[in-house]
């Protein structure tokens, strides 16, 4: 990226170097695909505008109230909301979880059934399709879900690496979301969806800040374009 704001998408080459990068700092991720699809749906709804923490214990309180996904799809919107409060804006998550439950029974291959390990079974564009067209769902949560879940090659793109990838020049600036989703995946070798997403996601808690970047600690501060100018 050019200082008169021209972008041209980046070569492997530099992703490549990013990467390794990131590496000396990071390590490897390793995660197995836990294959739980609808779990982590429902996860990376609870994780919206709240930390990992509260995240977790809505979760968790939730599963203890409701032990199955049917209960949760049929019990009062108001008792869900009560059994996820520690996670955050409660009332628009309840809402929300109980029509993807809803539309996932609905619109899944066998009727009434409550399950999204068929998924794996078609291809990422079709899976990202039938995900995003469920209440609420966008490209991120559809990825979390694909890529954590299943395996699939699918990148989330959060605040974190939306920011960090913006920075490095990675991703045109002021790029809408399914953009820099696209954009993150055409540049990501494959295999290594994993790999890239955490340690960006990382790199933008502990030194890419929002607002305060620790520049001078960045182990990517010399191929960053965007370092000390904040």
């Amino acid at each position: 990226m050019s200082t008169d704001g021209y972008w041209q998408r980046p070569d492997r080459r530099r992703v490549i170097r990013i990467r390794d990068r990131l590496r000396l700092v990071y390590g490897i991720p390793v995660a197995e695909p836990h294959g739980d699809g609808l779990a982590e749906l429902i996860l990376t709804v609870l994780s919206q505008s709240t930390n990992d923490r509260n995240r977790d214990v809505a979760y968790l309180g939730l599963r203890e109230r409701f032990p199955t996904w049917e209960e949760v799809r049929d019990a009062p919107v108001d008792e869900i909301e009560e059994a996820i409060r520690p996670g955050g804006i409660s009332r628009v998550k309840s809402a929300r979880i109980k029509a993807i439950l809803r539309a996932v029974s609905d619109t899944g291959p066998r009727a009434g059934v409550l399950d999204l390990g068929w998924l794996r079974d078609v291809s990422v564009p079709a899976a990202q399709q039938y995900l995003c067209a469920l209440p609420g769902v966008g490209r991120k949560t559809a990825a979390c879900v694909l890529l954590f879940a299943f395996g699939m090659r699918d990148v989330p793109v959060d605040t974190h690496v939306s920011r960090v990838g913006t920075r490095l020049g990675l991703f045109r600036p002021r790029a809408p979301f399914e953009e820099l989703h696209d954009t993150m995946l055409a540049l990501t070798p494959r295999g290594q969806e994993l790999e890239l997403h955490l340690n960006l996601l990382r790199h933008g808690r502990r030194t890419c800040h929002a607002r305060r970047p620790e520049c001078g600690a960045c182990a990517l501060a010399r191929m960053c374009p965007s370092a000390f100018t904040f």
